[in-house]
């Protein structure tokens, strides 16, 4: 039994892989891996920025507005000032969100859950004031070199790809090898410890928002260049679809523990589960049941096996 608690959600995901290819002769095929894998790049660089939130002991329900907000901005700012000044401006602004959820989680000390829940409204009003209500587009679509980030490849591997792969390197090093990634995890594992360590909660909290902050910013410009424009409510379910890929990582909510390359295995386990569903013929509708489902189970799961069983011994 502890086996699978502790492995359940690799097990159930070889058990599927293995029902998509019997049901479907496309399903592994090198063009649907890669596309998969393409189409859930976006996905993948927002929940790294989220696992590192999540590990220091917090949520971040505000990236899907925020994911919204940002690929408004610099699809519209795309064609006022050009593609590099439009990426750094957008950058800058949705830093400053990411600030905001920082400053009041971090030093404000309010709760993680209902600042960001309330963020996600907030910003979600802060787009449609910016936008009017309309969606946006890139008026020359095919002169611009931004859409080498969503469009493009780079020796043959398409750029989403590269982005999320590199960025998930680079925040595992910043993790895993860093003074800096060795306190988000005593803060999340045990805070008031860490306090009395020495270790300064706030700014260690306040920076994780701002990593978050970014990280949605990049896959606002991949979504943006892949698009070509925008609509006001693009990143609307986004927070879910991230937050399941995180925890598919094995990412505990509880904090203090989480790995950023396990986050790239549960966001790709979460996109080959809704693509082998969309060639079995199911409906796009039933992938939010079928998300739903896996949240619970890895949920139960990560639950099961820091109790080692998977029910709790009292009834």
């Amino acid at each position: 039994m502890s086996v699978f608690a502790k492995q359940g959600i690799l097990i159930a995901f070889a058990l599927f892989i293995v029902g998509f290819a019997i049901f479907s002769d496309r399903f592994l095929s090198a063009e649907n891996l890669m596309t998969v894998i393409r189409q859930s790049a976006i996905i993948g660089v927002m929940a790294i920025g989220v696992t590192v939130v999540v590990i220091g002991g917090n949520l971040d329900l505000s990236v899907g507005s925020m994911l919204s907000f940002s690929t408004v901005l610099v699809v519209d700012l795309h064609d006022q000032m050009g593609p590099g000044l439009a990426i750094l401006v957008m950058l800058a602004a949705t830093l400053c969100l990411g600030a905001v959820n920082g400053l009041l989680v971090g030093y404000a000390r309010l709760n993680s859950l209902i600042v960001t829940l309330g963020m996600l409204s907030a910003i979600q009003g802060l787009v449609l004031i910016y936008s009017g209500g309309q969606n946006v587009d890139i008026v020359n679509q095919e002169s611009t070199w931004f859409a080498i980030f969503g469009r493009g490849y780079v020796f043959g591997i398409a750029t989403p790809i590269v982005i999320f792969l590199v960025f998930a390197l680079l925040v595992h090093v910043l993790m895993s090898s860093t003074a800096f990634g060795r306190r988000v995890y005593a803060v999340g594992g045990n805070p008031t410890a860490a306090v009395f360590s020495g270790i300064r909660r706030s700014r260690v909290v306040f920076t994780t928002y701002l990593i978050s902050a970014f990280a949605t910013g990049c896959a606002a410009v991949i979504l943006g260049s892949r698009v070509m424009g925008s609509q006001n409510n693009v990143g609307q379910g986004y927070e879910l679809l991230v937050l399941a890929g995180v925890i598919l990582g094995g990412t505990s909510l509880l904090g203090g523990s989480g790995n950023v390359l396990k986050t790239v295995v549960g966001v790709l386990i979460l996109g080959f589960i809704q693509n082998g569903l969309l060639l079995m013929g199911f409906a796009y509708y039933v992938q939010w049941l079928v998300t739903w489902i896996v949240i619970i189970l890895a949920v139960w799961l990560d639950v099961a096996a820091k109790r080692g069983r998977l029910f709790s011994p009292i009834a």
